[in-house]
């Protein structure tokens, strides 16, 4: 009988190890046991010395969650930051991250931050340095002051993610932690892996922790009433999304009648040219867990699936798909992974999307494989894209990624057919030195943009290019970093047609104030331009140049500052004239929760060149005005207030109109082109309270409209008027409550 109550302060005693009281306080009692992590160095810049601030991590799985500690010491001599943010907002403040890979093989990681006033970040991160920040995760964190000191916690619940069964009852993890120095800039890390070099992710040191597992069931039901003021009637929707971890291996998310973004606006954006703009989603379903499909090339945001088609433009035409449910299940088998997606639209002209992914993970490579399939119905149109994806790391130095795609197109009139193949190899020689070759091949016929996005094909690429970092600057050098890169590449059409050869200079410098400075100077010789034109011949373009620089300054005071300018001498004719764009973006701190922020862009092209119809283009004298104005205030623990104004006025004259020779040879012709002009506007007022994690109460209002005029009109004028138009004027109340079983 004794025993029991020996027994019983037993348990006592190790109550505690078990559970993470998530309070912004390290409590020895409660973090005994965890791994404890003192080792910190200088990632940025990246000398790999000793932090010169200690800092402490604690590390400790728990069957609630993966537990973090830090414990940060900062002198009253560095001041610290205490400005507001709203979730997932980029600002330079005191800030900790945990990365955490949860199956230890380099293929998908996920981000965790927190800054001193509590805000918050989360991203996924994939191909090695590739961050997300459309993913939200639900998780717990707390902020703590003492002294000198400021403290962290954090619990990574274990169905945050789908994750590999453990073997033996253990799981081995990789685990990245720092603390950016907001004042300074400096980024403190251990182990001392560095997001700016070829290898991240594989990077992390691997910890071995039991391997606990958790279920989940939630759902998400949404609903919007709105009223459109300028048609004068209102509408209501809803719909649901689902969420469900079985266990640690699997995952299914599923959504009916999804939100459309009702809330989230897309920048305002001009493109008169021949590829089309890219633009991340913000819809829940479609960012939760997307790392396992991750398919990318070094070109520009391609990717095999692009989740913006799904309820994209229809095909008919009029509006956007409507969306009537999909359905996403990730999960592990052993070593291999795999995501299978569905997705459906409704009505006649509505699309079938399909997508299945899987990868095996090696100890130094993956493999893997994405399929996916469209089926348009309303233009008699099937689309297939395959891929497979190689990524090796044969030593320390060397990262190689290489994708091998083919496309095949069923429509009226026959198959088409594609391939492509990128191959990208980064070396990391030491002492700062560092090679990178990357070729691109894309073939004329190949197809990824039914599901994809990949801006063209018709296209073979190869660049070398080498860089230089130094971090021993003097102490009283005004920078903490610099690094040179030099780039020589070219680009060919698949039928042999001389695109582009770019002699290109870059320099990256990391200030000691916490700013960063980057220039960039392109030299171009004589090309071709195979896409202007619009499938009616090739442009002969001259030889032409472009210098880039920019500079941030975060907070200091009230103010924070950014800024930009670009020359550039481009466009046809002995009379080509320099152009310029120049940006300036003050940013003002009423207090540490609210803001405002004015963007002047202004812009002088005097060759914009513009095509008109087959073989016409137009030399215009463009200019534009940009205004992008707003606000944000953080209420409280639970509220937030963003107000977004972007209004554009442009105005194009025309110097010349130029007919296109076979040989691509432009001639000046007398021939009628009508200058033009146009303006744009976009506004919104959103309020949003958060009533329990990823539970939110929106109401926004939101404004906007183009004009485009068939004359021109000066840049000022159009941006006055711009603020007038009203093609659209709307009210949304948008409620939606996430249920946990």
């Amino acid at each position: 009988m004794r025993r029991l109550p020996a027994l019983a302060t037993l348990f006592l005693l190790c109550a505690p190890a078990w559970a993470i009281d998530v309070d912004g306080r390290i409590d020895p009692a409660e973090w005994e046991g965890a791994e404890h992590v003192t080792d910190f160095r200088v990632v940025e810049p990246l000398t790999r010395a000793p932090s010169p601030y200690p800092t402490e991590a604690w590390i400790k799985a728990t069957p609630e969650g993966l537990a973090i500690g830090f414990r940060n010491t900062q002198p009253a001599s560095v001041p610290r930051t205490y400005q507001r943010t709203q979730r997932d907002q980029d600002a330079q403040v005191d800030r900790v991250n945990l990365m955490v890979d949860f199956d230890g093989d380099g293929r998908t990681g996920y981000n965790f931050t927190v800054n001193l006033t509590d805000g918050i970040q989360d991203a996924t991160i994939t191909n090695e340095s590739r961050f997300s920040k459309d993913w939200d995760g639900t998780w717990q964190h707390a902020v703590g002051e003492d002294g000198d000191t400021w403290s962290v916690e954090m619990l990574i619940p274990w169905h945050v993610a789908p994750m590999r069964k453990g073997s033996d009852g253990q799981r081995t993890l990789g685990i990245y932690l720092d603390r950016v120095v907001g004042s300074t800039g400096e980024r403190l890390a251990w182990p001392d892996a560095s997001f700016t070099l070829p290898r991240f992710l594989s990077d992390f040191r691997k910890v071995t922790v039991p391997a606990y597992s958790q279920s989940l069931l939630a759902i998400t039901p949404y609903a919007v009433a709105g009223y459109d003021n300028v048609h004068g009637d209102g509408h209501t929707d809803g719909g649901v999304d689902i969420f469900w971890k079985p266990n640690g291996q699997t995952q299914l998310t599923a959504t009916i009648n999804p939100d459309f973004g009702q809330v989230e606006s897309d920048d305002l954006v001009v493109n008169f040219g021949a590829n089309e703009t890219f633009f991340s989603d913000k819809r829940p379903f479609f960012t939760e867990n997307q790392g396992i499909f991750e398919f990318g090339t070094p070109s520009d945001n391609s990717q095999l699936l692009y989740t913006r088609r799904v309820g994209g433009p229809a095909d008919d035409g009029n509006g956007p798909g409507d969306i009537t449910a999909a359905v996403k299940l990730n999960g592990s088998l052993g070593r291999y992974k795999y995501g299978l997606f569905a997705a459906e639209e409704a009505d006649a002209v509505g699309r079938s999307f399909r997508a299945l992914r899987l990868v095996r993970d090696y100890d130094r490579q993956n493999v893997g494989m994405m399929l996916t399939y469209v089926d348009h119905p309303w233009l008699e149109r099937e689309a297939t894209v395959l891929g497979v994806d190689h990524n090796w790391r044969p030593t320390e130095q060397w990262n190689v990624q290489t994708r091998l795609i083919g496309s095949e197109i069923d429509r009226p009139g026959g198959t088409l057919r594609g391939s492509g193949v990128t191959v990208w190899a980064d070396y990391n020689a030491g002492n700062g030195w560092r090679s990178q070759w990357i070729l691109m091949h894309f073939g004329d016929s190949l197809e990824l943009n039914d599901f994809g996005y990949l801006s063209r094909p018709n296209l073979n690429y190869a660049h070398w290019q080498v860089s230089r970092r130094f971090t021993d600057l003097p102490g009283d050098s005004a920078y903490a970093s610099r690094e040179w890169r030099w780039r020589i590449g070219g680009s060919d059409n698949d039928h042999g047609l001389a695109l582009q050869r770019q002699l290109r200079i870059m320099l990256q410098s990391q200030r000691r104030d916490g700013g960063n400075e980057y220039a960039q100077v392109n030299i171009n010789s004589a090309g071709h331009d195979d896409r202007i034109l619009r499938g009616h011949g090739i442009l002969r373009l001259p030889p032409n140049w472009n210098a880039f620089y920019e500079r941030s300054r975060p907070r200091k005071g009230d103010w924070e500052l950014y800024g930009n300018v670009n020359l550039q001498r481009s466009g046809l004719g002995e009379d080509r004239e320099v152009g310029y764009t120049l940006q300036f973006r003050p940013t003002y701190f009423v207090s540490d929760a609210f803001n405002v922020f004015l963007v002047a862009h202004v812009e002088s092209s005097p060759q914009w060149l513009v095509w008109q119809h087959d073989n016409l283009l137009g030399s215009f004298d463009e200019r534009s005005v940009v205004l992008n104005a707003g606000m944000n205030w953080t209420i409280g623990e639970r509220q937030e207030l963003r107000m977004k104004l972007q209004a554009i006025g442009l105005d194009a004259r025309l110097r010349q109109a130029w007919r296109v020779d076979a040989d691509g040879t432009p001639v000046a012709v007398d021939e009628p082109v009508q200058d033009f002009s146009l303006r744009n506007l976009g506004f919104q007022v959103r309020y949003r309270y958060e009533l329990a994690p990823l539970s939110d109460l929106y109401v926004v209002y939101g404004r906007g409209g183009y004009m485009l005029d068939e004359f021109g009109r000066d840049e000022a004028s159009q941006l006055q008027d711009a603020f007038s138009l009203r093609d659209s004027e709307q009210l949304l109340v948008k409620l939606s409550y996430r249920f946990e079983l």
